[in-house]
């Protein structure tokens, strides 16, 4: 489904990503971990097109994106949630569902435009939205501004929005980061789903090691912008090169 090949990134003298290739295929999640500062929120805007690579290329189902602006890519179906939240803070967080949904209707464009509709017009798209605050948990607040929501409640619509979008890779930058302990398992049965359907593709960065064990078919770990390991979580986590660049001593170092 996705592929990345050679991807580096360079900011002056400094490498932040450096010469990473993997390929990522339907129905898995694949978790990508590392120290603070290992490249990883980069190596997912290279992806997203958020920053322009210094070289090597993205590719999805084939076709080449490196040359696309982050929108274009969306459109290609690379869906992001960020890692600080996302959202259009003035509009209620129904509008906020809607305007995605809207913005995968096929067509969309100056042919659609009809001076005298309302929004009850597109029945088909509040319903849709009515779902999506039913499956996050967020049916009480559909008419409260985003930007009134507690942190847990932005980061369960920013998730809302990117499952309207309706993409074939959905990328997560840690989406549960600074969520209160009720409101993550909402968050991680939403992951749940989307891997249940073996058309999709998942990117997890994630600091919290059991959402990764409970989680993730696969790991990728990086370090200083390079791949350091990529495997199963079992074998990944008791890795010794793993264990000495999380903790910063050798394993014989930590026994003694």
């Amino acid at each position: 489904m996705l592929e990345t090949q050679s991807l580096t990134i360079r900011f002056g003298g400094h490498v932040a990503v450096n010469d990473v290739s993997c390929s990522y295929a339907p129905g898995s999640l694949t978790a990508i971990v590392g120290p603070n500062g290992a490249g990883k929120t980069t190596y997912f805007n290279l992806i997203s097109g958020q920053l322009r690579a210094s070289s090597g290329t993205v590719r999805l189902n084939g076709r080449d994106l490196t040359a696309l602006g982050a929108s274009a890519r969306m459109h290609a179906g690379l869906g992001r949630a960020f890692q600080l939240t996302q959202l259009f803070p003035r509009l209620s967080v129904h509008e906020n569902v809607r305007l995605a949904l809207q913005s995968r209707q096929q067509g969309a464009g100056w042919r659609q435009i009809r001076f005298w509709r309302t929004w009850n017009d597109d029945r088909a798209l509040i319903e849709r939205a009515d779902m999506l605050l039913e499956r996050t948990r967020l049916s009480a607040r559909r008419d409260q501004s985003a930007a009134d929501l507690p942190h847990g409640d932005q980061r369960k619509l920013e998730i809302a929005m990117l499952v309207a979008l309706e993409p074939r890779v959905f990328m997560f930058d840690e989406p549960t980061a600074g969520m209160s302990v009720d409101d993550v398992p909402v968050v991680l049965e939403l992951i749940r789903e989307i891997k249940a359907d073996p058309s999709k593709t998942i990117l997890l960065v994630e600091h919290k090691m059991d959402v990764v064990r409970e989680l993730a078919d696969r790991i990728v770990v990086l370090h200083n912008g390079q791949l350091m390991a990529d495997g199963d979580p079992a074998s990944v986590i008791a890795s010794p090169i793993v264990q000495q660049a999380y903790l910063g001593v050798s394993p014989a170092e930590k026994a003694a």
